[in-house]
C-alpha cells in the first residue's frame, strides 16, 4: 500500500510469486547474451542498485491529495500512444535525476488510487507539464496498456510498482518484482509489457518483460540489512525487464534515507545467479 492505496491488485503479475515458475527453455542463452555486452569490464556482469542516498539517484514520485489540482500535459513525441491530460502533477513534483537522464516523474493521487507517469518531463513556464510520453493507470486493476503502446517506460509497463523503496525494505518484506535494465533487447514483449524498443531480432537478446529470479541455491549467508531483503525478493518475486539502459540496474526510489555501503552488497551477485522464468510467449503486436 502507498497512500492508502494498493499497488495493483494482489494477483497482478507484478505481485505474482514466481519462485515455482518453470526456468525458460532459453535461460542460458539469454543471461549470456546480457553479460555479453560487458567486455571486459567484471562489474557489467552483476547486480547494481541504480538508487541510493544522492538526490540524483533512484526515481522520485510524490503522493498528492484527491484535491490536487490537474493541469494540462503537453506531448512531444509519442502523444498517440499516451493518455492525454491533464494530470494532477505539482508544479513542483520531483524529476527523475533532476531533469537529467530519463526525467520521470511519478504521481500517485489518494482516494482515486490512479497513478499518472511521465517520461522526458519538465515543468512548463506557464500551466502544467510537457513530456514525451504519459500514462495513467487504476491501481485496482489488472488492465495494461494497449498492445503496441508505449508507457512512460520502454516495455509498456507502469514503474512505480517495480521501485525498491526504503520504508518496505525497512519493514523487512519487499511482495513485488522489481524494475531492472539491460543494455540490448530484442523486437518483442511478453505480456504484461505491450512494447518494444529494438529492432534486433536475435532471439537470445531479452525481450521486454522477460522476467528473472534470483536461483534458489544462491547462498545469502554473506549478505545482510537492506540488501538480504531486496535479494530475498528476488528469489520470490523476481524482476522484470522494463528498459534498454545499464546491465543489471535494479531501480528503487530515490530516498536521502538510503545506506550505500549496505546496497553495495549487490555488486557482488552475478548476473549468473539468476535464471530467466517462463511467464508467456514473446510478441510483437
Amino acid at each position: 500500500m502507498i497512500g492508502g492505496c494498493p499497488v495493483f491488485p494482489a494477483n497482478n503479475a507484478w505481485n505474482q510469486d514466481v519462485s515455482a515458475l518453470p526456468v525458460h527453455t532459453n535461460s542460458a542463452n539469454y543471461i549470456a547474451n546480457i553479460n555479453s555486452f560487458a567486455g571486459t569490464n567484471v562489474s557489467k556482469t552483476k547486480l547494481h542498485a541504480d538508487f541510493g542516498a544522492d538526490p540524483t539517484y533512484g526515481i522520485p514520485f510524490v503522493v498528492v491529495p484527491q484535491s490536487q489540482p490537474l493541469v494540462p500535459i503537453t506531448f512531444e513525441a509519442y502523444g498517440d500512444e499516451s493518455d492525454p491530460g491533464p494530470y494532477p502533477v505539482p508544479n513542483n513534483a520531483p524529476v527523475e535525476g533532476l531533469g537529467e537522464g530519463d526525467s520521470h516523474v511519478i504521481v500517485l493521487q489518494q482516494g482515486t488510487c490512479k497513478l499518472f507517469e511521465l517520461f522526458a518531463a519538465s515543468k512548463n513556464a506557464g500551466a502544467g507539464w510537457s513530456a514525451d510520453s504519459g500514462a495513467a493507470w487504476d491501481l485496482n486493476s489488472n488492465a495494461t496498456r494497449p498492445i503496441g503502446w508505449t508507457s512512460a517506460d520502454a516495455a509498456g509497463l507502469a514503474i512505480l510498482p517495480g521501485l525498491v523503496r526504503y520504508d518496505e525494505v525497512k519493514s523487512g518484506d519487499i511482495n513485488h518484482a522489481l524494475r531492472f535494465t539491460v543494455q540490448q533487447t530484442q523486437k518483442g514483449f511478453i505480456l504484461p509489457a505491450t512494447h518494444y524498443a529494438s529492432s534486433s531480432t536475435d532471439p537470445n537478446r531479452p525481450p521486454m518483460g522477460l522476467r528473472l529470479r534470483l536461483r534458489a541455491d544462491f547462498d545469502l549467508s554473506g549478505y545482510s540489512g537492506d540488501s538480504l531483503v531486496i535479494l530475498t525478493a528476488l528469489k520470490k518475486y523476481g524482476m522484470i525487464v522494463a528498459d534498454n539502459g545499464s546491465n543489471w540496474f535494479i531501480s528503487g526510489a530515490t530516498d536521502s534515507r538510503w545506506n550505500d555501503d549496505d546496497l553495495n552488497q549487490l555488486k557482488k551477485v552475478p548476473g549468473t545467479a539468476f535464471e530467466v522464468v517462463n511467464t508467456g510467449s514473446i510478441r510483437q503486436n
